[in-house]
């Protein structure tokens, strides 16, 4: 895609540079070359419009011919990037992992068979699998009833131990007020359907709430008695939605489902919710499919590692990397790209340090490694759903200019999502000079909003923008500035 640099062409004398820069960016003399240090008039009537601060727009733009080019606005400011932060986890990942880089989950026993019934327990083991959903479930105790295993008697072992803490959600605090929703999803090694389930909820006029859950796996008990009546459209169902109330029931065989707030009459809704506690959710779906195959199960189910000498009897592996990234940098995908986080820190962390301290601390290492400025920058779980993180807008810039010169710049490219045509930019920049001419990923928190990618100019030639606003009004006013932003590269 790109030649490599001993095979470019030397820099052009400075009389010449100056000449196509001018032409470029629209200077008046030479003296005027270099990156600026303040806004092109278009932002800062942009941010005027909508009653923003300058100061709170970190902003760095430059053709990636000359990178001494171009707008450098509190270029060194660390700020909160948002998902946009998922570019540093996508690029990162992409070099150490490697484009075909597969979690895999495993089913595997330590007794030997006897005739059909296996005398131990049966583990289930996660590596980081971005797809084990109910049917690669089904598929591996398939497999293993093939085998000719009827009965397992050791009960269910399942292993979670490739991250630590292998249950990372426990006692974790809330990131907002809606953490049952598959964006708060904190992932652990094994993530069997993403932790979530699927449930339909449906009102006919002024009756009750009723909720089905898909699957419908056994022991769900539903209690919708304090779900109240609303008129608002369907669509809106959730602006009442208050989180569910979950009690183990019958020492833990069953849970009790409190719904709170109200919900729509004459609506119907499918959502998936991150409600049920994951291990009771992986013993039953795995009870539930292995009876159904014709197998019995018995014994207790508990969270260890899997023994040393255990053999593998069935397996699944997920997508390759540069197919899960496509997929989690175009819908930001939060819990995809934790997963990955914690994958990269999983090859580098010590017997006793936390996977994503270790994840990291990877990064930062990558960093220096490629001769990145690191200071300032603060990685918490990769996603950028997070208050902590921070990166500075030149730090993201110059991370986004070494992509596009290394081995995995296609992937990364078609990872991001398009202006006006896919992915969180489907339905922004369209019908303008920039459609479908700049891959961006976007970024948003409640005093956040990003833009972070490639913009093609006029000429059709590269420019890396990083356009960052942090500011409380941010969400709600300062899309419309960092599109002004994109659509300005676009024309020159």
């Amino acid at each position: 895609m790109h030649a490599p640099a001993s095979q470019r062409p030397r820099a052009l004398p400075l009389l010449t540079r100056c000449a196509g820069l001018l032409l470029a960016l629209g200077l008046s003399a030479c003296a005027q070359l270099g990156p600026r240090t303040s806004l092109p008039p278009e932002l800062s009537s942009a941010l005027q419009r909508v009653k923003l601060p300058e100061q709170a727009l970190g902003l760095v733009a430059f053709p990636l011919a000359d990178r001494s080019a171009g707008w450098r606005v509190q270029a060194e400011t660390p700020m909160q990037p948002g998902s946009a932060m998922k570019l540093v986890t996508a690029i990162v990942a992409l070099d150490r992992l490697g484009a075909n880089s597969r979690g895999r989950s495993d089913l595997l026993v330590d007794t030997p068979l006897q005739g059909d019934v296996l005398p131990g327990a049966l583990y289930l083991r996660g590596g980081a699998d971005t797809d084990l959903d109910w049917g690669a479930l089904w598929l591996m105790l398939r497999q293993l009833r093939e085998q000719g295993v009827r009965e397992i008697r050791g009960g269910l072992v399942v292993d979670r131990t490739l991250f630590r803490p292998a249950r990372p959600e426990l006692n974790a605090p809330p990131f907002d007020e809606a953490p049952e929703f598959p964006y708060n999803v904190i992932p652990d090694a094994l993530m069997l359907n993403g932790g979530l389930l699927s449930y339909e909820l449906s009102r006919e006029g002024s009756g009750p709430v009723h909720v089905r859950a898909s699957p419908a796996w056994p022991g769900l008990r539903f209690d919708t008695q304090a779900m109240g009546l609303n008129d608002k459209a369907c669509k809106d169902w959730g602006d009442d939605w208050r989180p569910p109330l979950v009690t183990p029931l019958s020492g833990g065989v069953e849970q009790w489902v409190q719904l709170q707030g109200s919900f729509p009459r004459d609506c119907r809704q499918t959502q998936a919710l991150n409600l049920l506690d994951r291990q009771w959710l992986t013993e039953q779906a795995l009870r539930q499919i292995w009876q159904e195959l014709g197998g019995t199960l018995s014994g207790p189910s508990v969270e260890a590692a899997t023994p040393a000498g255990a053999r593998v009897v069935a397996s699944h592996l997920g997508r390759p990397l540069a197919e899960v990234m496509r997929g989690a940098m175009k819908r930001s995908d939060n819990a995809l790209t934790r997963l990955v986080f914690l994958k990269l820190g999983s090859t580098v962390a010590g017997p006793e340090e936390e996977t994503q301290a270790a994840a990291a601390r990877l990064v930062q290492r990558w960093f220096a490694e490629k001769g990145l400025d690191a200071q300032g920058l603060v990685m918490d779980n990769g996603s950028g759903l997070s208050r902590s993180e921070r990166i500075k807008p030149a730090q993201l810039a110059d991370l986004l200019a070494l992509a596009w010169e290394g081995r995995q710049a296609p992937e990364l490219l078609d990872s991001l999502p398009i202006a006006g045509v896919d992915g969180t930019l489907s339905r922004r920049l369209k019908g303008g000079p920039a459609e479908g001419r700049a891959r961006l990923k976007t970024g948003t928190l409640r005093n956040v909003v990003a833009l972070a990618g490639y913009v093609q100019d006029s000429r059709n030639k590269p420019w890396v923008l990083v356009a960052i606003i942090n500011d409380e009004q941010a969400p709600a006013k300062g899309r419309p500035v960092l599109d002004a932003a994109v659509e300005w590269i676009s024309r020159q």
